[in-house]
């Protein structure tokens, strides 16, 4: 598996930056044309789109609740840490992705200030579940980033050589990626604009990890079992954590993640005593 993934990544042209680079000038010059790169006005032009997502999918909160934690990087990596085994490339490209999205998240919410639906609008509207956010950091969304990251990186390893069978599969992991996305919109948490761009620029640094990981070695020695001991000690410390959150949210999502980590550990573990 680790070979074809290799293969398939260094089959990628720069050319798959064109895109989303085209939407995300696109999307920035129809908000000037709407007068909309300031805070407020940004809000307001998708007050309406915001309430009628918000208010069809809020009609599902559990739900929407447990889909919205793949967002965060702790439970989406934990359904994936078996590939640390079978296809290790897979890691290092999700290590510097998500180590990229983080850098490029953090400055572009500060940078940008927008208040969260919270904040914005009368609370009194809005289907709010779990905890409600009334920070200034809405856009982009975080939970998107780390979503389409993850995600841009899996599409590529794992992408089909057929032509029909690779349409369905970017098909696939698109429509995944937004119902994941906008389950943020669901919960209360963002505009649709901010996963609508957070999508991209997820898509982008899974991009980049993946050019970085193939051009530098920074993350090969996680393929090396001399080295398991750290990731041992990493997945107890994940597990730890899920057994937090079960304890605080006891969201089935959380059981499912400690269960795939739980299962990897072992694997692990089994691996490194045989070595």
């Amino acid at each position: 598996m680790n070979v074809s993934v290799t293969n398939n990544y260094s089959r990628i042209k720069l050319s798959v930056f064109f895109l989303p680079l085209f939407i995300l000038i696109g999307i920035v010059l129809f908000l000037y044309s709407k007068g909309a790169l300031c805070a407020d006005k940004y809000v307001q032009i998708q007050k309406d789109y915001f309430f009628f997502i918000n208010h069809h999918l809020g009609q599902y909160p559990n739900l929407e609740y447990n889909l919205t934690q793949f967002g965060d990087a702790l439970i989406i990596l934990s359904f994936l840490s078996i590939l640390i085994i079978y296809a290790p490339k897979i890691w290092e490209a999700l290590i510097s992705g998500l180590l990229v999205s983080l850098a490029l998240s953090c400055p572009l919410k500060s940078i940008f200030a927008v208040p969260r639906p919270a904040a914005a609008f009368n609370n009194d509207n809005i289907i709010i579940v779990g905890k409600a956010l009334f920070g200034h950091n809405s856009l982009p969304s975080g939970h998107s980033i780390t979503i389409f990251t993850t995600l841009t990186i899996l599409l590529f390893a794992f992408m089909p050589k057929d032509l029909k069978f690779k349409i369905l599969w970017i098909f696939a992991l698109i429509t995944v990626g937004y119902i994941l996305a906008f389950t943020r919109v669901g919960v209360g948490a963002h505009h649709p604009l901010d996963v609508i761009i957070g999508s991209i620029i997820g898509y982008i640094s899974g991009l980049l990890g993946i050019f970085i990981s193939r051009k530098y070695k920074i993350w090969s020695w996680i393929n090396n079992k001399k080295y398991y001991p750290v990731l041992i000690l990493l997945f107890v410390v994940c597990c730890i954590l899920l057994i937090c959150r079960i304890i605080n949210d006891n969201l089935i999502v959380f059981y499912l993640a400690f269960i795939s980590l739980a299962v990897s550990l072992y694997k692990i573990i089994n691996l490194y005593v045989k070595k």
